[in-house]
């Protein structure tokens, strides 16, 4: 059977992958409230690194290492560095679901940056925009607990997603993915070794497992990911990548005993019908000719 005809499998590989994402978020959050967020970074990034040396090294040898875009791969790897820094020292402040949420934004804006670099934007994907934004604005509404500039944080993490995102686009025409994954994780590990030596706290046995468990969890999520794509088209795939906002719900509830009010639970519904707009408009666009 062709590997592109089992939409089932690339559905299954998906939902595991949010969950395994959201779960990875959810003890990133409980880990910083133990932890600078620093430390909690690094160990994520060299777990990561190691992982990857480990796994594929093997079987790539110094390919895996090769790249034409070094300057750009360089910033892929900043870029997620950011959307790290930024997302979990927000999740100090603000309760997972919502911040998901937010981060979620990103298909929406990369169509806003897609259209500043002279893409054709459909009124229907401006809709879809314009309502996501809305979306964000009901979570954090005037007056209601998340409106505090903490929730710049993930918001933030939103708009280096988004860069992050448009280079990954650029690099998929030349590099290899388990390339540009390794170079953004050596990145990350060399960027965060730095920013530890200040703020270096011994953890416990115990809890260094679980940072390195962290490398395991990411490298695995968006591995997960990838591998789905093979198995079913982005069209029909990008609906479900929309689970992790539910999956981080229940993470909190269950972890964090925290429950989102009816008006972010509206919020994050908006967020994710925008999305699926997005996505069905997108999928119904002709490809372009080879």
């Amino acid at each position: 059977m062709n590997n592109s005809h089992r939409p089932l499998l690339g559905v299954s590989l998906i939902l595991v992958s949010c969950l395994t994402l959201a779960s990875h978020d959810g003890l990133s959050k409980y880990l910083t409230q133990l932890y600078p967020v620093f430390l909690v970074i690094w160990a994520r990034y060299m777990a990561q690194t190691v992982l990857m040396l480990t796994l594929f090294t093997p079987r790539m040898g110094r390919r895996v290492f090769h790249t034409l875009r070094p300057k750009l791969q360089i910033c892929r790897g900043l870029s997620l560095v950011s959307v790290s820094m930024l997302f979990i020292s927000g999740l100090s402040y603000i309760p997972l679901a919502e911040a998901t949420a937010v981060i979620f934004l990103t298909p929406l804006l990369v169509t806003i940056a897609s259209a500043l670099l002279g893409e054709q934007v459909s009124r229907a994907q401006w809709l879809a925009v314009g309502c996501g934004l809305i979306g964000v604005m009901i979570i954090v509404r005037p007056g209601g607990a998340l409106f505090t500039p903490a929730i710049l944080l993930p918001f933030g993490a939103a708009l280096s997603f988004t860069v992050y995102q448009l280079i990954t686009r650029r690099l998929s025409a030349t590099d290899h993915p388990v390339t540009s994954n390794f170079i953004t994780s050596v990145v990350g590990s060399l960027v965060m070794s730095v920013l530890v030596f200040f703020n270096w706290q011994t953890p416990t046995l115990h809890d260094a497992l679980m940072m390195a468990g962290l490398g395991a969890m990411a490298m695995s999520g968006h591995l997960l990911l990838t591998n789905a794509f093979r198995f079913a088209s982005a069209a029909a795939l990008a609906p479900f990548t929309y689970s992790q906002i539910i999956f981080a719900g229940v993470v909190g509830l269950v972890a964090f005993g925290h429950t989102p009010d009816f008006g972010a639970i509206v919020g994050m519904a908006i967020i994710i019908a925008s999305g699926l707009v997005m996505a069905y408009v997108q999928g119904r666009q002709p490809r372009p000719a080879l």
